[in-house]
């Protein structure tokens, strides 16, 4: 029988195996408390290395003394990474408002 108790306990059940005490690896994070997923902390790892890459590549520019490359690269740097400070604050949003959704459903 389905009671008021038993949909509270697999709720909390649901939540607890949903919950990944994983650290936040951003280092351009600016909350650090965040229960993240395995894909999402592989996509920031990704969006970390390409915006390291671009850094890299921006220096080696100015080594060889060309400054418009250069510029470029960094402009494109801070692109991506206002880029990857949106998609993070979509993504809250978006797991912020299903777990609102969650308890309603069930």
């Amino acid at each position: 029988m389905i009671t008021r108790s038993n949909l509270a306990e697999q709720l909390r059940e649901y939540q607890i195996r949903s919950k990944h005490g994983w650290a936040s690896v951003s280092f351009f994070s600016s909350i650090s408390n965040l229960t993240t997923s395995r894909v999402d902390v592989a996509l920031f790892v990704i969006w970390e290395l390409i915006i390291l890459a671009f850094l890299v590549f921006s220096a080696v520019s100015l080594y060889f003394r060309h400054l418009k490359l250069a510029v470029i690269l960094v402009f494109i740097t801070m692109l991506l990474l206002l880029c990857m400070k949106i998609t993070k604050q979509v993504r809250l949003a978006r797991k912020k408002k299903r777990r609102m959704l969650l308890p309603l459903s069930m």
